[in-house]
């Protein structure tokens, strides 16, 4: 066939298609809000008289006999239906599978936690997008069971700390109007107890100052290595009255070996916070075991009672700021400068989680045993 044949060929193909094309693109743009199904409609339609429209464009050009371009008209005709049918089928299963996705949206957007389901087969990426948004969900849940925890957490430690703090100002209150009254046989005695009553808000307005600069990222902290052997040796001797008053026993087991980089100040704050919480929970004649050890790149710092443990379901609540490890919120101020309104441990688990640390609370042979590792000298 001449070359001029073949150009004439294509070019009459191609206008004719192209004139197909330009009206489904301009069907396209005006059903542009229409639904996918008269969109894809659109495009099957378009994708079909486009083939048709240039293969009997092409044959009428031709000048073929009439039985022939009835031959090719039939042909194309039966083809273009059959085509149209298929693709029609293909798709409603596209759709389908798109109102299935849409459903699980809206089932993540109701907050439902969804799970794993093959009902999405229509084609791999459909697949990966429902795992996605399965993950997706529960991902979700997960944030929401985390908020609802924090927020119950929250609204019971401000009625904790609003009974802790009632208590002692009501006895204020009472024993400035019993001086004022003049109705006080011994005031020096209602001036020591108003002292301790102070002293007891002043640590826990302390604590709660400090758990605010943990909880909103805003804690400094002034890094330098220092040795474990003496924080241990320093918390250890300034507890060791109190310790011996209830007949309790503080080893050390530590190496001036063991250092660390970190803040000496909050760490030391660490160190009183699980030492005082070791000693309330150890009965007397117990021992309290202190030790450090290495651990590859990580420095192990535990506390270890010999009290009455930490029950199994407790483990995972025992940071949580207010947490006791009691139902009963009897205000009471804690040893040497602890407010003894709970937030001890959770003041430490930030402290420690500052210093790119993990705390942890396990249950001992007897009694509990708290572990904080810490990142060594060598890998800070």
């Amino acid at each position: 066939m001449p070359i001029a044949d073949v150009l004439a060929i294509a070019g009459i193909a191609l206008v004719s298609a192209l004139l197909v094309g330009v009206l489904g693109i301009i069907a396209l743009w005006l059903l542009r809000r229409g639904s996918l199904m008269l969109q894809l409609c659109v495009v099957i339609v378009a994708a079909v008289l486009a083939f048709a429209a240039g293969v009997l464009a092409v044959a009428e050009a031709m000048y073929i006999s009439p039985h022939d371009l009835l031959v090719v008209v039939v042909v194309s005709a039966i083809s273009a239906v059959v085509a149209l049918a298929v693709a029609v089928l293909l798709a409603m299963q596209l759709i389908r599978g798109v109102r299935s996705l849409e459903r699980l949206t809206h089932s993540v957007g109701d907050g439902e936690r969804l799970a794993a389901t093959g009902t999405l087969a229509v084609n791999a990426d459909f697949a990966r997008v429902a795992e996605e948004l399965v993950a997706t969900s529960e991902r979700l849940a997960a944030a929401r069971d985390e908020v609802q925890l924090l927020d119950k957490s929250r609204r019971e430690l401000i009625a904790w700390i609003s009974h802790d703090l009632r208590s002692p100002l009501a006895g204020l209150r009472a024993m400035t109007e019993a001086l004022d009254d003049g109705m006080a046989d011994d005031p020096a005695r209602f001036h020591r107890q108003m002292r301790r009553q102070v002293d007891h808000m002043t640590d826990l307005v302390d604590s709660l100052f400090q758990l605010s600069k943990i909880t909103s990222g805003t804690l400094s902290l002034q890094l330098e290595p220092m040795s474990l052997h003496d924080l241990v040796s320093d918390a250890v001797a300034e507890l060791a009255p109190i310790a011996q008053a209830r007949n309790i026993s503080l080893v050390e087991l530590t190496s001036p070996d063991h250092t660390i980089v970190g803040d000496a100040r909050e760490l030391s704050r660490v160190m009183m916070n699980l030492l005082t919480n070791a000693i309330e929970h150890t009965p007397t004649g117990g021992t309290i075991r202190i030790s450090t050890a290495r651990e590859q790149q990580v420095m192990l710092l535990s506390v270890e009672d010999s009290g009455t443990g930490i029950a199994e379901a407790d483990l995972s609540r025992v940071f949580a700021p207010g947490w006791r490890g009691t139902d009963a919120r009897t205000p009471g101020g804690g040893i040497l400068g602890t407010s003894g309104a709970g937030l001890g441990l959770a003041i430490a688990r930030g402290i420690v989680e500052a210093h790119d640390g993990v705390i942890s609370a396990h249950q001992a042979d007897i009694g509990s045993r708290f572990d904080v590792r810490l990142p060594a000298v060598a890998s800070a």
